[in-house]
């Protein structure tokens, strides 16, 4: 297996621990702080990823922290906002708004960068979300408060992804991985300090096994997949890639939750899966194979 495609599959794999952890964290939060919740979630990716990423934590350059400053503002801003839509707002309805970063991230690189994606990225972006949009939508297609948060946590992410591309293309971010989780600690932690409903030690055995899920898959794996895979993806079509999140949630609630699959799941799956494939095959060199052997 070619290195872009175990990280194409590696990707997927962790969409669906992300698609889980949406059930995951609804249950784990409950009435508890959500900042408290995001921080021993950070704190314990810092832990695990210091473990196994040792060689390059003992090597961390001030560089290396400032590039994990830069990355940590916008993933933390992301994370943070639509934690907060999902307690207003319901999982499906979350998981669609947040998929509009793949709209997104074309259309801030065009306004900042003046870069156009191609043709093939604008048609994979817009097939998948429609799958997106057949499986969130639901009779009555509403923004209520907690869309407004999961909006602003779209934009965040795609300014995340966009910054993931810029840094890969000349840094390993192996180097900045430990450094980017602990600043989102450090955040959390402030802010939990200003709440006054958190409370630092729930006895509740939901909320730290969400915590310890949220922690290793969630966000040590599938951020540190993701910040590698950026060195042969791009962030379009990462963003499309995350776009089976839904499919994965919606699955991850008819087990933990007991909601029903339904056809617009297996619809917007198809959609999605075909979003995928047309953005990364190569249709000049398929079109090619063709004619020889045409030939």
């Amino acid at each position: 297996m070619e290195r872009r495609q175990l990280l194409l599959f590696l990707l997927i794999l962790g969409t669906a621990f992300w698609g889980v952890s949406y059930s995951v964290t609804k249950m784990a939060i409950g009435a508890y702080s959500l900042n408290v919740f995001l921080f021993y979630r950070f704190l314990l990716a810092v832990a695990v990823l210091s473990f196994i990423f040792w060689k390059y934590v003992k090597d961390i350059n001030r560089e290396a922290v400032k590039t994990g400053f830069i990355l940590a503002v916008p993933m933390f801003l992301g994370i943070q906002l639509q934690t907060v839509g999902l307690k207003y707002t319901d999982a499906s309805q979350c998981s669609f708004i947040a998929g509009l970063t793949v709209i997104i991230i074309p259309l801030l690189k065009l306004a900042v960068y003046k870069t156009n994606a191609s043709l093939k990225i604008w048609i994979a972006a817009l097939t998948a979300l429609t799958g997106l949009f057949i499986i969130a939508i639901q009779d009555k297609f509403t923004i209520n408060f907690g869309d407004l948060f999961t909006i602003a946590g779209a934009f965040a992410f795609a300014i995340y992804l966009i910054a993931v591309e810029k840094h890969s293309a000349t840094k390993n971010l192996l180097y900045s991985n430990v450094p980017m989780f602990a600043f989102c600690a450090l955040f959390t932690f402030l802010i939990a300090l200003t709440d006054s409903s958190s409370e630092w030690f729930p006895q509740n055995n939901t909320f730290w096994m969400g915590v310890m899920y949220c922690a290793l898959f969630s966000t040590a794996f599938m951020y540190t997949v993701s910040n590698i895979s950026q060195r042969y993806l791009s962030a379009e079509r990462v963003a499309v890639i995350y776009l089976f999140e839904p499919v994965f949630g919606a699955i991850g609630a008819f087990f933990i939750l007991g909601e029903n699959l339904t056809w617009r799941l297996l619809l917007g799956g198809t959609l999605i899966f075909a979003g995928t494939i047309i953005s990364e095959v190569n249709f000049k060199t398929e079109r090619l194979k063709l004619f020889v052997r045409k030939s």
